[in-house]
């Protein structure tokens, strides 16, 4: 449930509301005028919590429930107890956030530290910058020269935006981010921590060691791309690190240089994506997957989590394993390894 303290609602809904909102079918019209004041889990529901129930697993939690209203599927309509307003629906969990966006919304937003508008005094920022109107900008940042900001824009505190630097409309840089060498988008959102244009990791043997190779290229992130935090993108060395529009990148993943990712892909925590990695459109890549360099994913694919991928996958395949292979052989061979150990274990 939203703590009070960090969460402020931003408007009051009743069950009719949610109903005509998300296009859900209410049973219980007597419950219409019941109104909603928080979101809750199904074990933490109090009798003005909105709550859903998506899949089994959960069901068996429904006996104690004590919330306003519920989003279900058709199917387990008939599983919630007397007293609570159902709300069938298509998809209970979307809808659900659909309303959660509704009741909290600055919650799905990096927030600044201070939340006052404006630009501050106590900011560095070059004579050359460009910042459009209504950009915030806060104490302790800096803004290089050549910089553009578009109107809407916030750059939190202590955060670094380096020399030519282009930033696009409705941005939120959240608070100790670094940008360099980069171009953004209108809509893009970087979480505390992220650290976007350093140095491609690019070094040639040489007769002392080890000799660095020159990173030339920029990273170009497109309209509405959300980078969550301590996560690192490099520029490229010749060409560009590209991130498509409406991709989401979540905490602590590394993107090397010169990778292409393209729209509304989905990479959750701890993955690392090697150099000159293509990704196409609507991939999702699950947790601590690893991406070896120079391949090439294609749109649509379904990478699952702790994976290690060291050849190309074609479009609208589900891959899985170290190495990774498609998921039915991975599944077989799983399956083939535990009959190996049986057998091994009964004649021992």
């Amino acid at each position: 449930m939203a703590d009070p303290v960090f969460y402020t609602l931003s408007c009051t809904l009743n069950v009719a509301d949610i109903a005509q909102l998300t296009g859900a079918q209410l049973l219980t019209t007597q419950y219409a005028d019941r109104k909603i004041e928080h979101l809750a889990s199904l074990d933490s529901a109090t009798p003005d919590s909105l709550v859903f129930l998506e899949g089994k697993k959960n069901e068996s939690a429904l006996s104690d429930l004590k919330a306003a209203a519920v989003l279900c599927s058709d199917a387990q309509k008939s599983l919630i107890p007397a007293g609570v307003a159902v709300l069938v629906s298509n998809a209970p969990h979307r809808d659900f956030a659909a309303i959660g966006r509704k009741l909290y919304a600055q919650a799905v937003l990096p927030r600044s530290l201070l939340g006052i508008p404006g630009i501050s005094d106590r900011a560095t920022i070059h004579p050359s910058a460009e910042i459009e109107g209504t950009v915030t900008i806060e104490p302790g940042a800096v803004i290089g020269a050549g910089v553009s900001i578009g109107s809407g824009t916030t750059i939190s505190a202590n955060s670094v935006v380096g020399a030519g630097c282009k930033i696009g409309r409705d941005c939120i840089i959240a608070p100790n981010v670094s940008l360099t060498y980069a171009l953004l988008g209108n809509g893009v959102y970087l979480h505390p921590g992220v650290r976007i244009g350093q140095d491609g990791f690019g070094y040639v043997p040489g007769p002392a060691g080890l000799e660095k190779v020159p990173q030339l290229g920029r990273v170009i992130l497109q309209d509405n791309v959300e980078i969550g935090a301590n996560s690192t993108i490099d520029r490229g060395s010749l060409s560009d690190t590209v991130i498509g529009e409406g991709t989401k990148i979540d905490n602590l993943v590394q993107v090397a240089h010169n990778v292409k990712i393209g729209r509304h892909c989905v990479i959750a925590a701890h993955t690392g994506i090697s150099g000159s990695v293509t990704v196409g459109d609507m991939t999702m890549i699950g947790g601590h997957v690893g991406l070896a360099d120079h391949i090439t994913i294609g749109s649509r694919v379904q990478i699952a989590a702790a994976s290690g991928v060291m050849n190309d996958i074609p479009d609208g395949e589900r891959w899985g394993g170290l190495p990774a292979r498609p998921l039915r052989q991975w599944f077989r061979d799983i399956a083939t390894l535990r009959s190996i150990g049986q057998v091994k274990k009964e004649k021992s």
